[in-house]
């Protein structure tokens, strides 16, 4: 089992910039692959971006790519979400995952098995 913690979330501008981490203990990440997914409010939780167990492989939603970036730092057991040009739209409360089970990258919520507490990232018009 692991567990997860988000920080790095915060208050900023359009345009703006932020670096989410999401540490993890108990196992080490290569046995995982993750995600990062975001709810708004009123809104589902939805899928932002996926690495695989090595970091060899990602994905992302069609609203993050260009603009965000996901990787694995195995030294640190961390997990980064890079977000640049960030928009009012991508407020949210941010979650970091782990799925254990799948071969593949996976963007469905329910293939995840262990979930952070989330952070929030408000971006100001």
């Amino acid at each position: 089992q692991v567990q997860l913690v988000e920080s790095g979330g915060g208050l900023v501008q359009t345009g703006g910039s932020l670096r989410l981490s999401c540490a993890a203990s108990g196992r080490t990440l290569d046995n995982y692959q993750m995600g990062w997914f975001r709810q708004a409010p009123g809104k589902e939780r939805e899928f932002v971006a996926a690495i695989s167990r090595w970091g060899g492989g990602t994905n992302y939603a069609d609203s993050a790519k260009g603009r965000f970036t996901i990787s694995k730092d195995f030294g640190k057991n961390t997990v980064g979400l890079q977000m640049n040009s960030l928009k009012p739209e991508d407020t949210a409360v941010y979650y970091c995952a782990a799925d254990f089970r799948s071969s593949t990258l996976q963007s469905r919520s329910v293939r995840y098995d262990y979930w952070g507490q989330g952070t929030q990232v408000t971006v100001s018009s």
